[in-house]
């Protein structure tokens, strides 16, 4: 379908009719493959440094909890004090 010149993209799992070249769709396939591995070499990317963000966030949130149970117990002391 087009629209103002451009041709809408089929939608996933619909296959792109085959033009009856070749060669053509054998390119048009070896690109589609290309970019693919591109976009999982950019997930695994990705997932790699959402695993290490949430290895930095647990221990930060541990160091927290450790402060926190220092300040309790000097509040407690300083408390005691008076």
């Amino acid at each position: 379908m087009a629209f103002n010149g451009f041709e809408e993209a089929p939608a996933w799992g619909e296959p792109e009719p085959e033009t009856g070249d070749i060669v053509k769709d054998a390119l048009r396939k070896e690109q589609v493959l290309k970019d693919i591995v591109a976009a999982q070499g950019d997930l695994r990317a990705l997932v790699t440094r959402v695993q290490s963000v949430q290895g930095n966030v647990d221990k930060l949130s541990s160091e927290n909890a450790m402060l926190q149970m220092y300040i309790d117990n000097l509040t407690l002391q300083m408390a005691k004090r008076k």
